[in-house]
């Protein structure tokens, strides 16, 4: 955690005339005077040209002027200082580069902390500095968690708006950096964030999380999605009939609805052989479910492969740890130990139950039988 530093012992007014005099040299259009209207106005000019320091070959030199200038930012009320954070962090984002985008990324974070955890400014700067993160593909260095992330602003939570704001340019941001798997979290809370009153004004949302879980290549528990207000609205269009062949269809149905809308496929962006990969793993996930061996001979039918692509396909099923299974290759067969269901609906919830009735049992039989061999043991000491 970053902390506020100690600067030299000067005063605003002083600080802010070294500050004029260092823009000044780098060639920025402003006076080295002090302003007449007092120190509110000179922060205004100084942040007005705070950028020009991007042109200095020093980092350190320009992280420590960034730094003074957070540190003059912090000392005047908040509720006066607002458009001067606001416009601070706007010229943080413009920093060029990955070096000096680091820099503008570890003043803006230390911009985040000094201000007061209740006022509102907070969560202001925080949307710039998830900019910052995504122009430097530093995501981690400012979100953790949806857990984390709540309580950054737990003594004065955004607005309902603010929020939904938020968590689309996070998403967007996770998805530049990378991070598949808590993109899809944070856009699953963005969608909760509507209610069945306002889910209609959330078609854009839902439709980007639809095509973000479908065209990611490591999402492929889809069912959840359904069950989100905003994606049930979109009953009945194209999209949503899209998902449910993902969520519960095979190989033949994506084949079908793609020849009857190869345009809106393509008018998503979404890549057909990358979908057709993803419709076969998902495919032969399904068959696992109720087969416990597969031939190869059925796995080129069902997935329609050709005979020297399968394989390669099984190959490359095993990697992705959805399926735990053997190849015999010289049987030309799949035996299948176990498999990751693709819905999650009653009927898996009872089979995991039914499960853990079963291990329940087992134990107690097994706790039974420690407990006559103790017996036993006991017995047999006590004749000697």
């Amino acid at each position: 955690m970053l902390e506020v530093p100690v600067f030299i012992e000067l005063s605003l007014e002083d600080q802010a005339q070294e500050l004029r005099v260092y823009f000044k040299s780098l060639g920025a259009e402003i006076s080295e005077e002090k302003s007449p209207k007092g120190i509110e106005d000179d922060l205004h000019k100084i942040i007005g040209v705070c950028d020009s320091c991007f042109k200095d070959n020093n980092e350190s030199e320009i992280e420590s002027v960034l730094n003074s200038i957070v540190s003059m930012l912090v000392l005047i009320p908040v509720e006066r200082a607002e458009n001067l954070i606001l416009a601070f962090c706007e010229k943080l984002t413009k920093a060029p580069g990955y070096k000096l985008g680091m820099v503008a990324l570890r003043v803006g974070w230390l911009m985040f902390q000094s201000v007061d955890e209740h006022s509102p400014m907070r969560y202001h700067v925080y949307y710039h500095l998830l900019q910052l993160a995504k122009q430097v593909d530093q995501v981690k260095a400012v979100y953790k968690d949806l857990e984390q992330l709540k309580s950054q602003f737990s003594s004065c939570p955004p607005s309902v708006e603010q929020m939904q704001k938020l968590l689309r340019l996070l998403h967007e941001v996770l998805l530049e950096c990378k991070q598949s798997e808590p993109a899809a979290k944070v856009m699953v809370e963005l969608l909760g964030t509507y209610t069945a009153e306002n889910a209609s004004h959330a078609r854009e949302d839902a439709q980007r999380c639809i095509l973000a879980a479908l065209a990611d290549p490591n999402t492929f528990l889809l069912d959840p999605l359904l069950a989100l207000k905003p994606v049930r609205f979109l009953e009945g269009q194209l999209i949503h009939d899209l998902l449910s062949i993902f969520v519960s269809e095979k190989l033949p149905s994506y084949l079908h609805f793609y020849q009857n809308h190869k345009e809106f496929v393509n008018s998503l962006g979404l890549n057909h052989e990358q979908n057709m990969k993803k419709m076969r793993l998902l495919t032969f996930m399904q068959l696992a479910e109720g087969n416990s061996e597969m031939t190869f001979d059925t796995i080129q039918q069902e997935l329609q492969l050709s005979t020297d692509e399968v394989e390669g396909f099984i190959i490359d099923v095993l990697k992705t740890k959805l399926v735990r299974a053997r190849m015999d290759q010289a049987a030309r067969k799949v035996y299948i130990s176990s498999t990751m269901h693709r819905t999650f609906g009653r009927a898996q919830w009872q089979q995991l139950r039914d499960l853990l009735y079963s291990w329940k049992n087992n134990l107690q039989v097994m706790q039974e039988g420690m407990k006559s061999i103790a017996a036993a043991q006991m017995e047999y000491i006590a004749q000697q």
